[in-house]
């Protein structure tokens, strides 16, 4: 399957002042295939340590030295490195945090080498008090599960991605056409961004099996909680891994999750599952001004899932959203709301953190909550997702008028439309958001 992230990679590769890459991102998102589906295309060699298979080679990083790293990898593997053909790519990097502690030096004194490291749990290590990290030598990317612009080139529907990409605020939209990309999100709602389900699906159109390598996905990241948590703390990762996606959409409260538990081993267990990729809080932020993350109040706070496949299965939905016409409905909208926070995380700047925000006003007499914040070029603007085709955008509405911005997004069934300071995008339109949002934007100021 082809990733969009690929051409981030070759844009690297090509960088007159190319940094060693750490691919970050969860387990099963297919950081590795990428890496050497990417490494195959572009090197004449592609070299793969990876330190969970082969252990004993974390014997070659006891130095820092990278023309002893090499010596000891070309020794010990029977291979050829070679600067400027060669990729090298260190897998499960995570396992060795020398290599990555290595990764300055092969920066500083070997930069002709392309170096790529990647990891499911890496960023444990990254986090771990007592390792040091080698700023201003390493680049950072991020892999998100497949968006639905993805799903779309995969599926042999790239030239509707195409047609995506080119509509305007003046353009027509054919209904045939709308009614296509509806259906084709309702089955990217059932089989997610989950490279191994989007494979399983594709090749033999089988939910039944779908919901089997969701199943088999969702306890994986089950059996790792040994690797990333001590015994005691297992059984509140596993109430918050179980709660999380039927939280989604929802304010998080520690005593919904689990009422007899500590706060503490909530918050603990909620950290844990964040730094593994499976949760992604969205922070309550007053979004007065940039960044966005500076104005967050960490207290308050939502939840994203990882993917929204894992999601709906976790929730027990798959079969509603097989069988029921107004799929959208699905669990009070919530489907919808992990679907944009999925969305807005695919579609972020790959080298940056992908942190999402809502705004919230507390008061009793006014109460209101924008569902996300996001920015396009210097606008911060407001993000409403809509399940049903009616609903009323009073908080959005709210926002407009009280940090005076020209327009507000609402994401829902209907079809591209731009009337009364609302920007109203399909569903199935997340990419072309911030394209389209410029385009309001220089509307609204002529």
């Amino acid at each position: 399957m082809k990733r969009d992230l690929e051409r981030e990679l070759f844009r690297w590769k090509e960088h007159k002042d190319r940094l060693p890459l750490l691919l970050r991102g969860a387990r099963q998102v297919g950081k590795s295939y990428i890496v050497e589906g990417f490494g195959k295309k572009a090197f004449k060699n592609l070299v793969v340590v990876n330190f969970e298979f082969r252990p004993e080679l974390k014997q070659c990083f006891t130095t820092l030295d990278p023309i002893e790293i090499i010596n000891k990898l070309q020794l010990l593997m029977g291979v050829t490195i070679e600067a400027e053909t060669t990729l090298l790519f260190l897998d499960e990097i995570q396992e060795c945090p020398n290599a990555i502690m290595a990764l300055r030096y092969f920066k500083e004194k070997y930069n002709r080498l392309a170096v790529i490291g990647a990891g499911s749990l890496m960023e444990f290590t990254l986090n771990s008090p007592d390792f040091r990290m080698p700023v201003g030598r390493i680049q950072f990317i991020y892999l998100e599960p497949l968006s639905f612009g993805e799903f779309l080139t995969a599926s042999g529907n790239e030239r509707l991605r195409h047609y995506l990409q080119g509509i305007g605020l003046n353009s027509t939209f054919d209904d045939v056409v709308h009614q296509k990309l509806m259906d084709l999100l309702r089955i990217y709602l059932i089989v997610g961004g989950m490279p191994a389900v989007v494979k399983e699906y594709l090749e033999n159109r089988n939910f039944l099996n779908c919901r089997r390598i969701q199943n088999s996905l969702l306890q994986t990241y089950r059996s790792d909680f040994g690797k990333y948590a001590k015994t005691s703390e297992h059984k509140y990762l596993q109430k918050v891994f179980d709660e999380a996606p039927r939280l989604v959409g929802s304010r998080v409260k520690y005593s919904n999750i689990d009422s007899a538990s500590k706060s503490r081993d909530i918050k603990q267990a909620l950290n844990l599952l964040k730094l593994a990729g499976i949760i992604h809080p969205v922070y309550a932020t007053a979004a007065s001004g940039l960044p966005l993350g500076a104005q967050a109040n960490e207290t308050k706070f939502k939840l994203n899932f990882l993917d929204v496949g894992l999601m709906q299965n976790a929730c027990g939905l798959q079969t509603e959203l097989t069988l029921t016409n107004d799929f959208i409905q699905i669990n009070a909208g919530a489907v919808t709301e992990q679907l944009i926070g999925q969305e807005l995380r695919a579609y972020f700047d790959s080298y940056l953190e992908h942190n999402l925000f809502f705004w919230a006003r507390d008061k009793k007499s006014s109460s209101a909550e924008v569902d996300y914040v996001v920015v396009v070029d210097s606008l911060i603007l407001p993000v409403e997702v809509k399940a049903g085709k009616t609903g009323t955008l009073k908080s959005l509405k709210l926002f407009i008028e009280e940090k005076d911005v020209s327009f507000g997004i609402r994401f829902s069934q209907e079809k591209l439309s731009l009337y009364d300071k609302v920007l109203t995008l399909p569903l199935y339109m997340a990419e072309q958001m911030r394209k389209l949002a410029q385009e309001a934007n220089v509307k609204s100021t002529i």
